[in-house]
């Protein structure tokens, strides 16, 4: 019989009691029914619930709370009406301290029982706002015939349904705030059925303290349309945006149809901003200027970043000598602000068009000791004139793949320093082990919550050459 054909699994009707445990990596509550190991969304650490099945497994059942008979006091109520069934965000139930000992404690775990490393000093979690952080987002549309109305937002958690909201706790405040009114827009389009997603980007019109940051955003949406858009519905996304102050990009097909619709100017870039200390001499220096277009990488939590960037460089303790190496560069979110505290640093990154603008990001903020190369550094990269011996520092930024193709072959080019930013425990875990055996040691780890109320756990390690 094919898949196609085989009858949906028949679950157990009556709601079971359970007993939390734990939590998984990925925030559910764990227990057992009759021996046997379930995962239970929405319950926490002690608390008794009762649950209804989601699916079976040969090895554990799969869950989801419908009462909380027990509460756990690091239970509280989610800022979000829609929390319980949003993909978005799936800890909003848990206090934020409580997912912050969830994150360390998942980088602890994943340190010791992959990278069989135990002995280093902790980082202080980096936090920041819990709530309207949020920058960079796709966005789900759909056109409901049977509701004759259109949904815009996250995906549901439990699968690719997408989530009936208004509102939302973790976009940046302007951007929540359109939530309803993009669906009425969308709504009165004669292309509704044509729009599969909207991409978000947001940058600031000019650099202020972190905790401005809110007053100075610019808000640029991408509107992705399977079919040309007719003259009434480029007239009203036009209104729209005058009425509600942002910007709109169209994209009819791949990521290089984005255009700038309107505002009708040739501004098409957006901008953040990097506040930077005093020189060495003590003179104030300008803040770093970033440019993007909406659909590149940016970091979707710009206080984190901006934390993010001053810990790296507390770590790499720059000297005027030094010369750094900067992999998975991006557009030079890290490379530039290196730029002003050495001798000089190289930014490599995959994509060519990224090391344009990342060049064009250095001659912008008038830095003359960085430069940039495009290349794989998944696959062999001997030939690269970049690629050699004499940087003592390194800043690593990889994918959530890790970047085991480079710390094998670390002692290539032996910096006496590595930081490694990554967005994956299991990863980084994994290439700590391996750099341990290249002869590096760990040093410090930390956390930081650059996307608050989700399991992603994104950190920062220290390594440095054993001698």
């Amino acid at each position: 019989m094919t898949k196609s054909r085989r009858r949906r699994q028949k679950l157990p009707a009556e709601a079971v009691s359970v007993t939390i445990e734990r939590l998984s990596h990925e925030g559910r509550g764990v227990g057992k029914i009759d021996g046997k190991i379930v995962f239970v969304d929405g319950a926490l650490p002690g608390e008794e619930v009762t649950a209804v099945y989601r699916a079976q497994r040969s090895q554990y059942d799969e869950l989801k709370v419908q009462d909380i008979v027990t509460p756990s006091a690091q239970r509280v109520q989610p800022p979000c009406a829609v929390a319980a069934i949003c993909g978005g965000c799936v800890l909003q139930h848990l206090a934020p301290s409580g997912q912050l000992d969830l994150k360390q404690q998942v980088l602890a775990d994943q340190l010791k029982h992959t990278g069989g490393i135990s002995d280093f000093a902790v980082l202080p979690a980096m936090t920041g706002d819990t709530e309207f952080y949020r920058r960079k987002a796709r966005l789900a549309v759909r056109y409901v015939h049977k509701k004759a109305d259109v949904l815009v937002g996250f995906r549901e958690a439990a699968n690719t349904f997408i989530t009936d909201m208004h509102h939302c706790s973790v976009l940046v405040k302007p951007v929540a705030d359109l939530i309803s009114p993009l669906r009425a827009l969308i709504l009165s389009l004669d292309a509704c059925r044509d729009i599969p997603q909207i991409e978000v980007a947001v940058g600031e019109t000019h650099c202020v303290a972190t905790e401005q940051m809110s007053e100075v955003l610019r808000v640029a949406l991408v509107l992705r349309h399977l079919a040309p858009l007719a003259d009434a519905d480029l007239k009203r996304l036009q209104e729209f945006a005058d009425t509600h102050g942002i910007e709109w990009f169209l994209q009819s097909g791949g990521p290089d149809t984005v255009k700038k619709f309107w505002p009708a100017d040739d501004n098409t870039s957006l901008y953040y901003f990097l506040p930077q200390p005093a020189d060495r001499s003590g003179a104030p220096q300008s803040p770093i200027t970033i440019e993007f277009r909406p659909g590149d990488f940016t970091q979707v939590n710009a206080a984190i970043n901006r934390q993010m960037i001053d810990q790296a460089l507390d770590l790499l303790d720059l000297q005027a000598e030094d010369n750094v190496l900067d992999l998975f560069c991006g557009l030079g979110n890290f490379t530039l602000a290196i730029a002003l505290r050495c001798n000089s640093v190289t930014g490599v990154e995959g994509g060519q068009d990224m090391v344009t603008r990342a060049t064009r990001n250095a001659e912008r903020n008038n830095i003359a000791n960085a430069s940039f190369y495009a290349a794989d550094l998944f696959t062999d990269f001997d030939s690269s004139t970049w690629a050699k011996p004499g940087y003592n520092k390194l800043l690593l930024d990889p994918p959530r793949s890790g970047a085991i193709e480079i710390v094998t072959r670390i002692r290539e080019l032996l910096p006496q320093k590595i930081v490694y930013v990554s967005c994956n425990p299991a990863t980084l875990a994994r290439d700590s082990a391996e750099l341990q055996r290249q002869g590096y040691e760990l040093v410090s780890a930390g956390v930081m919550d650059m996307f608050p109320h989700t399991g992603h756990v994104e950190s920062m390690a220290l390594f440095t050459l054993k001698t």
